[in-house]
């Protein structure tokens, strides 16, 4: 089925046009018809901007990945036997006048077909990412910083990706020209390692790169000068502390 302009369209028949033209499979002779058409059709138009508005959070989530090496050689040997199999005997449509020959020969049903079997595969690939994005933001480990009378202030999750985030649970008082400073400690020989100083209490990532992480790890938050600790090593009170468990 092509688009000229004067030719009537059924609802579903304009859908699937508009469907196919968002996902960029209209090709040659058909997409300069159906750009033609778009001018004129509002009925069209107004098709095509729901699917763009359907696909759009789609768009939005996949990220570009790199093909794996040995892929094109792959895809080009499969069309080499594809073309092979191609020379032989094909099935034979079933006979002329029948309503099964009329949909066997219907354009608009292959095109669906093909249509459908395209958008599968985009869901299909974007709930693979989907899923992929959710296990990269469930944190590892996790650590509640509790003040001595047991509240919890602030959590300390870590990532896969070793990305740590501080996120506070309760508002700090901060004293002029002080500030709040995070540490950890992993080994008392080593000492405490300042990972993160800030203004007020907010979410912020820690500075962990090249630090040990894992199960049991200190955490504890003190106020400090706003440049942060003079001497290295925790010199103001503790707001709160805790340490790292495996999450659930």
């Amino acid at each position: 089925m092509s688009a000229s302009a004067d030719m009537i369209l059924t609802p579903p028949e304009r859908d699937a046009l508009a469907g196919e033209y968002v996902l960029g499979l209209l090709e040659g002779a058909d997409l300069v018809a159906f750009a033609r058409r778009l001018d004129s059709d509002r009925a069209l138009a107004a098709s095509v901007e729901r699917w763009r508005a359907h696909l759009h959070p789609i768009d939005a989530v996949v990220r570009p990945i790199a093909p794996p090496p040995g892929l094109w050689p792959r895809i080009e040997a499969d069309l080499g036997m594809t073309v092979q199999t191609a020379a032989r005997p094909a099935l034979a449509p079933p006979s002329a006048g029948s309503r099964l020959a009329d949909w066997w020969n219907s354009l608009f049903v292959w095109r669906g077909a093909a249509f459908a079997g395209a958008l599968a595969s985009l869901l299909l690939a974007v709930g693979l990412f989907a899923a992929l994005d959710r296990a990269q933001r469930q944190p590892v480990y996790v650590a509640v910083l509790l003040t001595e009378a047991g509240i919890a202030t602030a959590v300390v999750n870590t990532y896969p990706d070793r990305r740590v985030e501080m996120v506070p649970l309760q508002n700090i008082a901060v004293p002029p020209g002080m500030a709040l400073e995070i540490w950890t400690l992993w080994d008392r020989a080593v000492g405490p390692r300042s990972v993160g100083l800030i203004d007020r209490a907010r979410s912020t990532n820690l500075r962990l790169d090249q630090l040990p992480l894992g199960r049991d790890q200190l955490f504890e938050i003190t106020i400090e000068p706003a440049t942060g600790s003079p001497t290295g090593r925790p010199t103001g009170p503790i707001v709160a502390k805790g340490t790292t468990s495996q999450a659930l």
